[in-house]
């Protein structure tokens, strides 16, 4: 138990330093295009790579937060019907569907290995401008596949331990002195 509290501080805080990353990632395209917006219609000199490079970081930075949001629970959830669910009914819907997008998650995380894998024996580009390879660019999705993957797994145990609880207390509280 000792091990997996010490792994979930190491797992916070690497994701706490993607999230860094992705903000620092976020500067530079703020920057980038703010330069790009003024070379092009004061200097008429524009920048080739700004908005390919742009399209290709915001990937990135949407993949490098995916897991800390989830752990912050600062997605978007529309919850109208387990809202309406008594307590027990929240904690087991909320403990299948953290599983569910687990497996969802490692999926994603191990397809994504083979296609980047594929990529990577074959040298493929982008046909585009600046043809960069393709595998840098995707290793992003298979590698924030599994820490979402950690997540949820981190997050069904938590609503598992969140229920016992709710179930102890229940009990406790129902028990004839």
């Amino acid at each position: 138990m000792r091990f997996l509290k010490k792994a979930g501080i190491v797992f916070d805080r690497f994701n706490d330093i993607l999230v860094w990353l992705a903000a620092l990632l976020l500067t530079f395209v703020w920057i980038s295009v703010s330069v790009e917006v003024f070379l092009r219609y004061f200097l008429n000199r524009p920048m080739s790579w700004t908005f390919e490079s742009t399209e290709n970081i915001l990937v990135w930075i949407t993949f490098l937060g995916a897991a800390w949001l989830l752990r912050s629970e600062g997605h978007i959830k529309i919850d109208l019907v387990v809202a309406r669910l008594k307590p027990r009914g929240q904690f087991v819907i909320n403990i299948i569907i953290s599983f569910l997008c687990a497996i969802a998650c490692l999926v994603i995380a191990w397809y994504g290995v083979r296609v980047v894998s594929d990529q990577f024996q074959r040298n493929l580009h982008f046909v585009t401008l600046l043809a960069p390879l393709m595998w840098p660019l995707y290793t992003i999705i298979p590698i924030s596949g599994f820490l979402l993957f950690i997540q949820f797994l981190r997050r069904t145990y938590r609503y598992l331990a969140d229920w016992r609880m709710l179930q102890a207390s229940s009990e406790g509280s129902t028990a004839k002195p």
